[in-house]
């Protein structure tokens, strides 16, 4: 089922030349608006001090780092070949690899950034899903990955920004929370009006 998706949308790209530069880009250069976006929540958390979201935002680029070192051990336990390698005549719009396909390593760093800026700032949060679903589909538009290795890799990314929610948001929240009363309150902004360190 995965070959015939994927050839699916080997045929959408063929037949919308027109489209590739955007997608091309985006696949390759995606990754670096997600991490800008981490940025800009952080800022936004930072301008009123509100530590749990910036501890939110400081977590979901944890959580897209721990994402991508655990891509890499399952994709080289799966060892499971790009579809370029195995299906003929496939478009390829960006350059070839030959690491594993499975799971998408791009899609597990956006699953990751785009859950962790969900319970940082809805706002942030959706402009990240946003991108997060677009960067899925676009490394199959490319010819990358076949739809279940996006849809791996924006699971499991996913899936270790939340389990931050009990085991790592927490005591981030907490240490934020001691630099607010240290000299080095500058990192993390001014007091809130009223600040909790909830992990929710």
């Amino acid at each position: 089922m995965d070959n015939s998706i994927f050839q699916w949308f080997n045929r959408l790209a063929q037949h919308t030349s027109w489209a590739h530069g955007f997608f091309r880009f985006y696949a390759n250069y995606g990754i670096v608006l997600l991490g800008l976006l981490i940025v800009v929540a952080y800022v936004d958390a930072w301008r009123t001090g509100d530590l749990r979201t910036e501890a939110w935002s400081v977590w979901a680029g944890g959580a897209a780092l721990a994402g991508l070192g655990l891509a890499q051990l399952v994709g080289g336990a799966v060892d499971r070949a790009r579809p370029y390698t195995t299906i003929p005549g496939v478009l390829v719009l960006v350059d070839k690899t030959t690491d594993f396909s499975f799971p998408s390593d791009h899609a597990t760093v956006a699953g990751a950034v785009a859950v962790g800026l969900w319970f940082a700032n809805r706002r942030w949060g959706t402009v990240a899903i946003v991108l997060a679903v677009l960067m899925a589909f676009t490394r199959v538009y490319v010819g990358a990955h076949y739809l279940g290795d996006v849809l791996a890799g924006l699971a499991l990314g996913g899936l270790i920004a939340l389990a931050g929610r009990w085991l790592v948001v927490p005591a981030l929240t907490r240490i934020a929370a001691w630099v607010q009363g240290s000299p080095m309150r500058p990192l993390v902004g001014p007091k809130a009006a009223a600040q909790g360190v909830s992990p929710g």
